[in-house]
Formats: C-alpha cells, structure tokens, sequence
C-alpha cells in the first residue's frame, strides 16, 4: 500500500538535499566567474606588454621572436586555463549532481526490490 507520510518524508528530504547544495553551487559558479575574469584581467595585460614592446622592436627578426614567445606564451597559458576551468566545471557538475545520488539509488533499490 502506497504510504502518503513516508513519500512526503522523502520528498522533503530530497528538497532539503537540493537546498544545502544551492549555495554550494553558487559558490562554484561564482568561482568560475572569478577565474574567468582574473585569466581576461591576465590575458589584457600580457597583450598591453606585449604591444608596448613590440612599438619599440627596430628589426624584423626581433619583432618575429617577440611575436613568437607570445603567441606560444599566450597559447601555452590559454591551455592550462583551458584545463583549469574544465575541472572546475566538472567539480560544478559532481556538486550539482550530489543531492540527487541518495534519492536515486534508494528509489532504484526499492524499485528493484519490488520487481524481484
């Protein structure tokens, strides 16, 4: 028989699940904002230097190996931030997932339990 007290008791221990991991979830949207914003803030300032030396290069050879160390400086960092911000986004996921777990295997258990 269908219990409308223990279904309610899941369905607020499920809410309270999704709410403790709200603000845990902000938190891990808002520090990938800020790692987005200081690798733009980086990215600005590298270019600004690289531009300020690249007024004062009188030869052609020194301004193709200025270029080059920061094209390969630029690309280098881009792909470490790239990484950076990819583990953060996939902590962001396992977080936002996290209050789902418990409920989901307990309803597969029962669910399983009932088909045997």
């Amino acid at each position: 028989m269908f219990n409308f007290d223990e279904a309610s008791k899941k369905s607020k221990e499920a809410m309270d699940g999704v709410l403790k991991s709200y603000t845990e979830v902000a938190r891990g949207f808002q520090a990938i904002a800020t790692e987005a914003n200081d690798y733009s803030r980086k990215s600005f300032q590298d270019m600004t230097s690289f531009m300020e030396a690249f007024r004062s290069v009188r030869s052609i050879e020194a301004a193709y190996e200025l270029q080059t160390k920061y094209i390969k400086s630029t690309y280098d960092g881009f792909i470490v931030e790239a990484t950076k911000m990819s583990d953060m986004y996939a902590d962001l996921a396992k977080l936002a997932y996290k209050p789902y777990e418990a409920p989901v295997a307990k309803s597969t258990a029962v669910a399983t339990a009932n088909a045997a």
